[in-house]
């Protein structure tokens, strides 16, 4: 387990504060970067938790460190090369350590860039439904949990906080950025999915699906920002136990999930709503060790 503290909440007082997502506490650096702090926040079901899982930040920011590295020759990305460190007061940096990235600040697409390569969550129930992901036509007969044909990218909208993204078409896409950024962003998604998820798979590690985010540069070339194929923002599941047709185990809130699903307040089953329940210390642990494994298969291992 990780020696950094737990961190909830950071309170960086040196910077402006721009904004706090539901993992990421970003603030202004200058006018042309950012500071993004990885909390230990997890939230399951639109809803921040208020127990934070130790190491969970400092792990998001390695493994996100680890897939920018990897992936470069594809598409720049916003890193700066600059240490967090430098850029807070002394008494500050115990915060940022270890779980900070200092960015170049972008024009962000509206878009979350989703790539599927296998059928699950939404995708799944739609396609019961209308045997279509997104608008992507699929072939009849595919399982939960099914391997597609060929990875498809199936967009959605970015969600304000506490609410859900909405999937979109291609063509909703085209509306809201171009056609020919459109493009550009598919055929960049799916590429570092693919090399992503073939390099996975050699560390017994299969990625269902993934979603990144772009912005543009004072240029207007295409970067690829924010945290990058984490189990936060990625289907991890361990090859050992997939089965076509079962949702597998993966390597993130699981046992959150599961949990919360199973409490009762006052004899009712929790409504999803904030505040969450408090989740006992052996939730915690579990969730942090999944973490920490997927973390140890995927860069450690081999």
């Amino acid at each position: 387990m990780s020696e950094i503290p737990a961190l909830h909440t950071s309170s960086i007082r040196s910077l402006p504060l721009l904004a706090r997502g539901k993992v990421r506490d970003n603030y202004a650096v200058g006018d042309d970067r950012l500071l993004m702090v990885a909390s230990d926040r997890l939230s399951a079901f639109d809803v921040i938790m208020g127990e934070p899982i130790p190491g969970k930040g400092e792990l998001l920011t390695k493994m996100a460190l680890f897939w920018f590295d990897k992936l470069k020759g594809i598409v720049p990305n916003h890193l700066t090369g600059e240490a967090p460190e430098s850029v807070v007061a002394a008494d500050e940096v115990a915060q940022v350590r270890g779980r900070s990235m200092l960015v170049k600040r972008l024009q962000p697409l509206p878009i979350e860039a989703v790539v599927r390569g296998y059928l699950a969550g939404s995708g799944w129930a739609e396609y019961q439904a209308n045997g279509q992901v997104c608008g992507v036509p699929l072939p009849p007969g595919l399982r939960n949990a099914s391997k597609l044909p060929e990875p498809i990218f199936t967009p959605a909208t970015k969600a304000e906080m506490g609410t859900h993204d909405e999937n979109i078409s291609f063509e909703r896409m085209v509306e809201v950025v171009g056609r020919e950024r459109a493009e550009e962003v598919r055929r960049i998604a799916i590429r570092l999915y693919a090399e992503a998820a073939a390099y996975a798979l050699t560390k017994g590690i299969i990625i269902a699906d993934t979603k990144f985010e772009f912005g543009l540069d004072a240029d207007g070339t295409l970067t690829l920002m924010d945290e990058v194929l984490t189990p936060d923002s990625s289907r991890y599941w361990p090859v050992e136990s997939y089965r076509e047709g079962e949702n597998p185990p993966s390597y993130d809130k699981q046992f959150v999930r599961d949990w919360l699903e199973q409490v009762r307040i006052d004899g009712q089953p929790w409504g999803k709503q904030a505040p969450a329940p408090a989740l006992p210390a052996d939730v915690v642990d579990r969730t942090a060790d999944k973490y920490q494994e997927a973390y140890r298969r995927l860069v450690e291992a081999g």
